[in-house]
C-alpha cells in the first residue's frame, strides 16, 4: 500500500489499547515548551502517532479539539522528518494552559520530529 506524503490515513493512527499500554510503559518521555511526547520502537512497517489533549487543562472540548487539530496538521506536514529507518509508536501530549498558535505547534513538531528521526 502506497501512501502519500502528506495524507494521515487511519493505518498510522494509534488505536489498539495494548500498543498504547506499551508505549506508556516502555516508552521514552521527552517534551517541549508546549509538548510532551512518548516514543517507542514498533514492529509494524508504519509510523504510528496519537494525540491528546487534557480536560485538566481545557474544559471545553472545542478548545481540546482545536488543539488535536494543530498538531494533527503539523505531524502530517512534517512527518516526512521521521525518515524511515525506524518504525515508531509517538504519542504527543499538549502539556500548557495556554494555546498555542500553528506556527508555534509547527515548529516544535519540527524538533521532535528531528529528534526522533536522528535516533
Amino acid at each position: 500500500m502506497e501512501v502519500r506524503a502528506h495524507s494521515f490515513p487511519k493505518s498510522e493512527k494509534l488505536c489498539s489499547k495494548t500498543a498504547i499500554s506499551a508505549l506508556m510503559a516502555k516508552g521514552h518521555w521527552s517534551g517541549t515548551a508546549h509538548l510532551r511526547f512518548c516514543r517507542l520502537t514498533n514492529g509494524a512497517e508504519i509510523n504510528r502517532v496519537m494525540f491528546s489533549v487534557p480536560k485538566k487543562l481545557f474544559k471545553r472540548a472545542v478548545k481540546r479539539n482545536l488543539l488535536k487539530r494543530r498538531l494533527r496538521e503539523a505531524y502530517r506536514l512534517n512527518k516526512e522528518m521521521l525518515g524511515g529507518l525506524s518504525c515508531m509508536d509517538l504519542m504527543f501530549v499538549y502539556n500548557s494552559p495556554e494555546i498555542a498558535d500553528f506556527a508555534c505547534l509547527q515548529e516544535e513538531m519540527r524538533e521532535i520530529l528531528r529528534r526522533c528521526g536522528n535516533k
